[in-house]
């Protein structure tokens, strides 16, 4: 069973998270603040985890950004604040998803449940893919890494996947929807900022690690890998 751990000072809505998941056959154990949840991480890590923002102690960003710096676990972050400037510091800490109250339980099962069917995809893409290289960036799926002169970029298996699919595809623009389809398998377009959420993630770290390979956007459409010498020469 996929074990879920999942912090909220919220008891009802803990004990409501955890009942929803539970019928779906996940292992779930509760915590009331995310102090309590990075320790017990830090014993047994979980497969995914679920925070929520406004917590006493440590709240979900300062948990968020711990994780992150220990794992690639996924992570939900679940917010009765829904302005731009809490998503986007969500994005850019590293969450996967965002999700704001009130919220439906059967909606979060069905965001854990795509979440864990892409890491599965991302991880069959990557194995079958071949290491590929553009100006300083170098991908490995087989080590699942991405290099930018030798450095690790710390990806997700989401981020390294939709850069993958940006490098072999660099002769084009590629279409959101078709990201959508190809690195998180939606088959139609659905209501989700996650191409957007996941490139900005992904510029930061390019930026951070002085690549100069950039994600374009191509307003409208989607969005283009190019190198920044090439962008200057034309």
């Amino acid at each position: 069973m996929k074990k879920i751990y999942v912090a909220d000072d919220e008891e009802n809505i803990r004990n409501l998270i955890q009942m929803f998941l539970q019928k779906e056959g996940f292992q779930v154990q509760c915590f009331a603040d995310g102090e309590t949840l990075l320790k017990a991480f830090l014993k047994e890590s979980a497969d995914m985890v679920i925070i929520d923002i406004m917590m006493p102690g440590l709240d979900g960003f300062e948990v968020c950004s711990s994780l992150r710096r220990k794992s690639n676990v996924p992570i939900i972050m679940v917010s009765a604040r829904d302005t731009e400037a809490d998503r986007i510091t969500g994005i850019t800490l590293g969450s996967d998803d965002y999700l704001v109250k009130p919220f439906s339980p059967s909606e979060l099962v069905v965001r854990v449940k795509s979440l864990f069917r892409r890491i599965e995809m991302d991880r069959k893409v990557l194995d079958k893919a071949n290491d590929t290289s553009m100006g300083n960036l170098t991908i490995l799926p087989h080590q699942k890494c991405a290099l930018v002169n030798g450095k690790n970029l710390d990806l997700t298996l989401t981020e390294l996947s939709l850069l993958l699919y940006l490098l072999q595809n660099r002769d084009r623009a590629v279409s959101r929807e078709e990201l959508l389809n190809q690195v998180w398998g939606y088959e139609s377009e659905v209501e989700t900022r996650a191409t957007d959420d996941t490139v900005k993630r992904l510029r930061r770290k390019l930026a951070l690690k002085e690549s100069n390979v950039e994600i374009e956007t191509v307003w409208g459409f989607g969005f283009k890998l190019q190198e920044k010498e090439a962008k200057e020469e034309s």
